[in-house]
């Protein structure tokens, strides 16, 4: 008779793990809205837990930079400015320049055929003019490159930014980018990690990354003033 095989028992996540990727996933749809209130008993009721992994939970964000705490007044959503959006895409900037260089030091073809997958799914958005679809696209494609980084590290850093992106673009009033040029850019990305060209892929992530501060924050004074409309007037 064949000896069995032990069975591992089935690992489940901890209440507040569940609870903490909920509130995140409402934080970056924006239906818990920046400046919101997490008051414990309202979301214990809602959710149909008990507070002690709730107020874990709420803590773990509070961690992330995804909310703040004020004393004697409770658990808040984090509202980002201006300067948060130049500092999110900053660090984003470092972190994912990184990840292309560590790529480039694995295997970079399954890398680009990853991110492949992931483009024809974001194109496909784009014919349909899908711009939720578009984001979590985009949202997925920089997830992939950065997985595919090997850095754990890297990962844990960048699964914030990317919500903290996420939020920018929930909250923050700006020019919607056109989903066409947004599927040629991610196309170049790839392109450039096939041919190993490190300098351009570099160059590659810092412009697009430019052109989502662009996008959400208004241009400075000086910006203004460089303008040939400026100029002219």
């Amino acid at each position: 008779m064949a000896t069995a095989k032990a069975l591992r028992p089935v690992k489940r996540e901890p209440a507040s793990t569940i609870i903490a990727a909920q509130l995140t996933e409402a934080i970056m749809d924006g239906t818990l809205a920046p400046g919101t209130q997490l008051g414990e008993a309202e979301l214990a009721g809602q959710l149909g837990v008990s507070r002690g992994p709730l107020r874990e939970a709420l803590q773990r964000l509070v961690q992330q930079g995804i909310a703040v705490s004020a004393p004697h007044r409770g658990v808040f959503v984090t509202t980002l400015d201006e300067d948060d959006v130049r500092d999110i895409y900053l660090a984003r900037t470092a972190m994912e320049s990184a990840a292309c260089r560590l790529v480039l030091q694995r295997d970079p073809q399954r890398t680009a055929d990853r991110l492949a997958k992931v483009h024809r799914t974001m194109a496909a958005a784009a014919r349909r003019g899908n711009l939720t679809a578009i984001g979590t696209a985009d949202t997925e494609f920089h997830q992939v490159l950065v997985e595919e980084s090997g850095s754990p590290r890297l990962r844990r850093i960048c699964e914030t930014l990317f919500v903290e992106t996420r939020m920018c673009l929930s909250a923050l009033t700006g020019e919607h980018p056109d989903p066409d040029a947004l599927v040629e850019e991610h196309a170049a990305l790839i392109e450039a990690l096939r041919e190993e060209d490190e300098p351009r892929l570099l160059a590659l992530i810092e412009e697009h990354m430019q052109d989502a501060v662009r996008r959400l924050t208004p241009p400075s004074l000086d910006e203004i003033a460089e303008t040939p409309a400026a100029a002219g007037g």
